[in-house]
Parts: C-alpha cells; sequence; structure tokens
C-alpha cells in the first residue's frame, strides 16, 4: 500500500494580484500561490507590501500551501541590492520560493530560499533546463509552447520539479524574448513594463506591398485551456499546474481556482499514488466554469500540434460564453436563440457588420424580449456572446467555500481529569488535559451529546472533524462553557503544531562551474548587469551581448521569436506559393516589420525596419 509520505504531490498554483486575491486562491483550493513584492516582480500594477505578503503567507501556511515571490524582471546595477533586500525581506516574512529571470542574483549574498527559474528565462531546450538545475534551481517554469512530446523528453533527463502553464492569457512570443514593447514604446517586458503591442491590430502584407491581411489582430491569441490534458501532464511528469493571471480580478482567480481544484481532486481520487500539495479539502456550493470569467476564447496551443485555431483574430478583448444568434429585431430590444438565461445588468458584446466587436449592457427582460443600451450594427443572424455574467458574478462575491482540514477526535477519561486528542490528516497530534470534578450525569443521553454537540462546534476554525470517540467509564455532566473553552484551546493547540511541522524548505544555493551551454550571448540573454555577466563568464561564456533594454539602435533587430506562424495560417508554406509573396510584413500605424522564418525549428522571428515614412 502506498503511504501518504511516499504519494506524488499535485500542486495547483494559482495567481494573486494582492493579498485577498491570495486569500481567494487559498480559499478556493489553491495549494500554493504566486505573488509580486512591491517592485521587480515582471507585473508593474500587481505589487504588493511585506505587510501584506506576511498576512497572505500567515493565512496560507496554516492550509501547509505555499507562498512563491516573484522577483523576475532583469535588474540594472544600482537595483540588485535593493533586489536583494526584497529576497531578505519575504524570507523573513515565511516565503517559501523566489522565482527569478536576473542570473545576477545568484552572485549575491541571498537568504536560504529555493529559487524558480522563471518562464522569463526561456525554458524551452533540455540543455538550458538541465544547466539552470545544476546550477542550484529547485524547479523550472518551462515554456508555454512545449509540447507533451517534449516535457516527456525534459522529464526523462531531468529530475528537477517541473512547473508548466494549464490556463490564462497567452504571449505570442517566447517569454523572454519579447522586444517589441520596449521597441517602439520603451516599455520593457522583461522590466515588467509590456505594453501589450501583441494585442495591436496590424496589417499582414507579401513582397509587392499586396495586402493578405488587414488591420487584424496577427499576433493576439486566444487564452490556454488544458483541462482536457491535466492527467496527460501528471503522468509526463508535471509537479505544478499553473494558472495565469495577476492582473486578473478576484472572481477570476475563485473561478479558475475551483474549476481545477475540482478537475485535479477527481485524478487524485482515481490514482492512489497521488496527493494533493496541501492540507484541506474545498467544498464548493456553485459549478466553475471558465467561459463565464475573462476569456478570449480558448486554445490548447501547442500541446499537441500546431493549429489555425489560435489566434483572436478580430478582437484582443474578452468574449465571455457564446450564447446564441439573434433571430429578430425591432425598435429596442431583440430576442436570442439561447437556451440559456439571461439577467438585466449582463454584459453582452457581437460584431457588427465592419467585424468590429460592440460591447453593450442588458437594460431589460421582458419575456423573451432583450433591451440593449446598444444594437448599433445588430443584425438577423449575429453571434452574442456574454462578457460578463451579472448571476455568476454576484455569487462569486458572495460565495464562501469551506476549506477545512479533517481531524479525529477523542474525549478520555482519565484519573485526574479528561483528555481531549486530536490527529490530523497529516498526522500531526495533540492532546489537551483538563483537570475537574467529575459529576455523574443524570440523564445518561443528554449528557453525551452535550460533550458530542460542543467540542464538534468546529464552525469558526480550518478543521472539520472525521469523527470523535467519547471513551468515560460513565457520563458525566460538564458546563457547556467548559467545554467550549477545552474545544478552543485544543484547536489553538493543533493549529500552533502545524506550524511546527511545517514542511517549509530552506536551501542554500551553492555557486559551481558547470559549463553553460552557449559560449557567446547575443542580447536575448538578457544580462543587463555586471553580476549576470560574472554569473556566466564564470560558467565558460566567451562573449557577452549587453541586454536590449540597455542598447539604442533597435531598427533590424529581432523583436519577436514565436511558435505562432503567419506563412502557415495563410497557407504560405513553402512548396505552395510563398517564394513569390516573401518576404512577408506587418505594418502597424507608426511600424513596419519584417518577418523571417525558420522552418526546421517550426519558428517565426519579427524584425524592426523601422517607423513607416
Amino acid at each position: 500500500m502506498t503511504t501518504t509520505k511516499n504519494k506524488q504531490p499535485i500542486e495547483l498554483l494559482s495567481p494573486a494580484k494582492d493579498l485577498e486575491s491570495g486569500k481567494a486562491a487559498i480559499n478556493f483550493g489553491a495549494d500554493a500561490v504566486y505573488i509580486g513584492a512591491l517592485k521587480f516582480g515582471a507585473r508593474l500594477a500587481a505589487g504588493n507590501s511585506i505587510s501584506d505578503i506576511a498576512k497572505l503567507i500567515s493565512y496560507a501556511h496554516r492550509y501547509w500551501a505555499k507562498v512563491y515571490i516573484a522577483l523576475n524582471t532583469i535588474l540594472f546595477d544600482n537595483e540588485l541590492d535593493e533586489a536583494a533586500e526584497i529576497a531578505f525581506n519575504v524570507y523573513d516574512a515565511g516565503a517559501d520560493a523566489l522565482i527569478i529571470q536576473d542570473m545576477g542574483l545568484l552572485e549575491l549574498e541571498l537568504p536560504p530560499l529555493p529559487l524558480f527559474a522563471s518562464t522569463q528565462t526561456h525554458n524551452y531546450s533540455i540543455e538550458k533546463i538541465q544547466f539552470l538545475e545544476k546550477v542550484g534551481f529547485q524547479r523550472i517554469i518551462l515554456a508555454r509552447e512545449l509540447s507533451l512530446r517534449q516535457l516527456a523528453e525534459i522529464r526523462k533527463k531531468t529530475s528537477v520539479e517541473l512547473e508548466y502553464f494549464i490556463h490564462g492569457a497567452l504571449c505570442v512570443c517566447f517569454s523572454g524574448q519579447c522586444y517589441l514593447s520596449e521597441a517602439t514604446q520603451s516599455r520593457s517586458a522583461n522590466r515588467g513594463e509590456c505594453a501589450q503591442p501583441c494585442r495591436h491590430p496590424y496589417t499582414l502584407k507579401d513582397s509587392r506591398s499586396q495586402i493578405v491581411e488587414e488591420d487584424k489582430y496577427l499576433l493576439s491569441l486566444k487564452d490556454l485551456n488544458l483541462s482536457g490534458f491535466i492527467e496527460e501532464l501528471i503522468h509526463t511528469g508535471i509537479n505544478s499546474f499553473k494558472i495565469e493571471g495577476r492582473l486578473k480580478d478576484i472572481n477570476y482567480v475563485k473561478n479558475i481556482t475551483a474549476y481545477y481544484r475540482k478537475q485535479i481532486d477527481r485524478i487524485i481520487e482515481k490514482d492512489h499514488g497521488l496527493k494533493r500539495a496541501s492540507s484541506g479539502k474545498t467544498k464548493f456550493h456553485f459549478q466553475p466554469d471558465p467561459s463565464r470569467t475573462f476569456n478570449r476564447g480558448f486554445t490548447e496551443h501547442f500541446i499537441l500540434r500546431r493549429d489555425k485555431n489560435i489566434l483572436s483574430l478580430n478582437t484582443p478583448k474578452s468574449l465571455g460564453s457564446y450564447l446564441g444568434r439573434v433571430n429578430q429585431i425591432k425598435s429596442r430590444c431583440f430576442t436570442l436563440d439561447t437556451k440559456k438565461v439571461l439577467h438585466t445588468g449582463d454584459g453582452i458584446c457581437f460584431f457588427d457588420r465592419n467585424n468590429v466587436l460592440v460591447g453593450t449592457n442588458i437594460n431589460k427582460i421582458d419575456g423573451n424580449l432583450i433591451f440593449a443600451s446598444e444594437m448599433h450594427g445588430l443584425k438577423v443572424g449575429s453571434e452574442i456572446f456574454r462578457n460578463y455574467d451579472y448571476s455568476f458574478s454576484k455569487l462569486l462575491h458572495a460565495e464562501g467555500t469551506d476549506r477545512r482540514i479533517s481531524i479525529r477526535m477523542q474525549f478520555q477519561e482519565d484519573d485526574a481529569g479528561f483528555t481531549l486528542s486530536m490527529i490530523d490528516e497529516d498526522g500531526i497530534r495533540i492532546q489537551q488535559h483538563i483537570k475537574c470534578e467529575k459529576k455523574i450525569a443524570q440523564n445518561v443521553i443528554i449528557a453525551e451529546k452535550t460533550v458530542r454537540n460542543q467540542l464538534l462546534k468546529l464552525g469558526n476554525t480550518i478543521f472539520q472533524s472525521d469523527s470523535l470517540n467519547i471513551k468515560w467509564k460513565r457520563p458525566y455532566f460538564f458546563p457547556i462553557n467548559k467545554l467550549n473553552e477545552f474545544r478552543r484551546r485544543a484547536i489553538d493547540t493543533l493549529e500552533k503544531e502545524r506550524l511546527k511541522h511545517l514542511p517549509r524548505q530552506l536551501i542554500k544555493c551553492k555557486l559551481n562551474n558547470e559549463a553553460y551551454p552557449q559560449k557567446h550571448l547575443d542580447y536575448m540573454s538578457n544580462v543587463s548587469n555586471r553580476k549576470a555577466e560574472m554569473f556566466y563568464r564564470r560558467h565558460g561564456v566567451e562573449s557577452i551581448e549587453p541586454a536590449f533594454e540597455l542598447q539604442s539602435a533597435n531598427n533590424e533587430r529581432i523583436v519577436m521569436t514565436m511558435k505562432h506562424c503567419l506563412r502557415f495560417q495563410y497557407n504560405l508554406c513553402a512548396g505552395r506559393n510563398a517564394i513569390n509573396v516573401e518576404p512577408l510584413y506587418l505594418e502597424d500605424a507608426k511600424f513596419r516589420y519584417r518577418l523571417e522564418f525558420d522552418c526546421n525549428i517550426c519558428e517565426m522571428r519579427v524584425i524592426l525596419e523601422g517607423k513607416k515614412e
């Protein structure tokens, strides 16, 4: 029989924009959350004070859930000391790991926290991942573009923990390899300031300046949803399943965390070699549904194969869930072919005659008549989507989940009085003794019922009792206030004992001289400080180009590298009619970009040619 100790923990990792979102993630079933400190967290708009981080850690640790701190921007020389100070501050607050991108941090004195290699370090090749494992990283956050086959190969050749994104917004570019925002707006993605130019419209032209596609969102991907692949990913060897969304609202965090909690729990129940990575089980009083909170439509990305159904071509905004088609239009209202229930206050959207997304609100429902604020451009046959579900949002806002740690209790008579014993699902055991006069009860049935009722009143705690065994020679009378005090003291003791046994891993990263897989680094290695340069030279790198952010000449530079391919998207692959139309170009309102393709490794590169004349 597999013991709990020997079971493989499966971690559900949720985003936390702030303290409240982090607590919601824990309540709704996350085994761990990741959150940014005030600076250097790769999300400038999602910084948090050390005080709030400490509160979140304290809350999470009650369930043996973990809190990881994102410290994953590249750093300039004058920022290294401040970054190290933040690392020590979050360590003192009880953090469980640091997520980093900048290798210069490894040359500093850091607290003994596990280091996770951010997806911003472009963890795509086996050689790179093996190197990061050898230099001391405890976990590698893998590139989103990896397929199941590639993931299995990485697992075979490594023993480090592997984390993989399963849900949320997708960057079209390889993480850490995007310089478009910095090149065109002086806002670096590697510094947490991305202006999201991939969500802007572009025109695709061929070598003759003929328009292939005009004013469409050619780089805006749908959102990732790998809910159908969780079991395969577990058996592939993924340890942590990550939800994107540190800029998303709290309802998104609740809904998506709950959705994947239920998915993973079903798999754990079937496979006795698996277990949850934290304590407690959440009971949900609603049905989670990813389509009912922010989404651009869903894609499985490259998990199995290349697929054209990857783009959100007509809008970068949330579509929400599909409702149906308009079958009648009146002067101020319309009817809809749908079985779904709509509500006043719902937000809906549709594409007008020019294929532009129009958003509006439902002001009134009268039978099958829907009265909306804006109907201009609506026509019979228009597809209607609900991008704000009023009743679902209200439910999520009010939803109080019930995450409880299971305990077994025993109330036993001893020579001096009584002992209340508790053992929780993690094997943590406590005993609480009480010395008191033993008064024989007049009513046997009421006496036992009173003891049982009062000791099982765990409603305001994080525990639930699976059983209570009462062992006494004869029933005794107890004042209710004494029983309540006895129970509270025992619960308080158990909580404190749990924290003493909290499995917090402390590891000091030791310097070594493992050879880096490359001898020459260009700007895409993101070396932005002297300490990072020292790191790579110690690992055998001979030449190092400064980071893109430290250079002034942007023209003729690769500003994006991606698996998404417009040549494939528009049937222009070599062997058909590509010879006559290449090179291909992208244009926006200000700039022109040349596209290059490496078909041997199925990658597209975007090169900034310069401003349009």
